[in-house]
């Protein structure tokens, strides 16, 4: 018996030739296979079983090329104290660090944004967050009511979430429990039509809750073709998760 060799199990985190691989177990898996988490930067091994991560493990030793490149191509998280402002969707924001009320400030249509309170003398990035969720809800709620009345369903609650894997997440109405949708608030920092896009999206989950043609069809009856914020959210989303710590 090997005391010291590592138990592979759902969850579990090896190093292999400095790269950090995580185990993990997924039913709906069909066969063995690697993402990277851009979020932890780490890379994940997926297995269909449990009894088949020792094959997911070979495979990720296999692919040691391949995750160092990935990893490689994560963007770094940006540091906003050597940073004068942020885009919140699409619109550029002055970073102003006089006090610790953190805000989205408008003066007239003709003047900048300006996020105020964000710190005192240096940019504070929990505080820059927090702005930007508040703002990030408003608009989330705002675009889910224009939505749901052209599919002619009732608004959900709307929440904002800090998810690294997903951008949005819809619960459907159930006897005793309202719909609801959760969205990451980090879209606050992608171009207003992409965020939108995605509160389309699972606004089109109330009355489809998949991914078949007549709930594209209504996605496209909100935003017309999905494409475009599909594409951008596919090459910008790892920059966006690393936007605001």
């Amino acid at each position: 018996m090997n005391l010291f060799r590592p138990r592979l199990a759902d969850g579990a985190r090896l190093e292999i030739d400095g790269l950090l691989i995580r185990l993990s177990v997924s039913r709906r898996a069909r066969r063995i296979s690697l993402r990277v988490d851009p979020a932890r930067r780490e890379a994940i091994a997926i297995s269909p079983t449990e009894s088949r991560l020792p094959e997911a493990l070979a495979f990720a030793r296999e692919r040691r090329a391949w995750i160092t490149e990935r990893l490689a191509a994560i963007p770094l998280a940006t540091n906003l104290a050597t940073r004068d402002e942020i885009t919140i969707f699409g619109e550029q924001c002055a970073l102003t660090p006089n006090g610790r009320r953190a805000r989205l400030a408008r003066t007239s249509a003709d003047v900048p944004a300006a996020l105020v309170g964000c710190g005192e003398g240096e940019v504070d990035p929990l505080l820059v967050a927090r702005a930007v969720k508040r703002e990030a809800l408003a608009v989330f709620k705002t675009r889910a009511g224009v939505h749901c009345r052209v599919l002619g369903v009732a608004i959900p609650s709307i929440a904002v979430a800090d998810a690294r894997t997903r951008w949005g997440s819809c619960s459907p109405p159930r006897p005793g429990r309202p719909a609801s949708i959760r969205l990451s608030w980090r879209l606050a920092l992608a171009p207003f039509d992409v965020a939108d896009y995605v509160v389309a999206h699972e606004c089109a989950h109330l009355v489809e809750a998949n991914h078949g043609p007549r709930f594209w069809a209504q996605v496209r009856r909100l935003v017309g073709d999905p494409a475009p914020h599909r594409a951008w959210l596919r090459a910008n989303g790892a920059s966006l998760q690393a936007s605001i710590s």
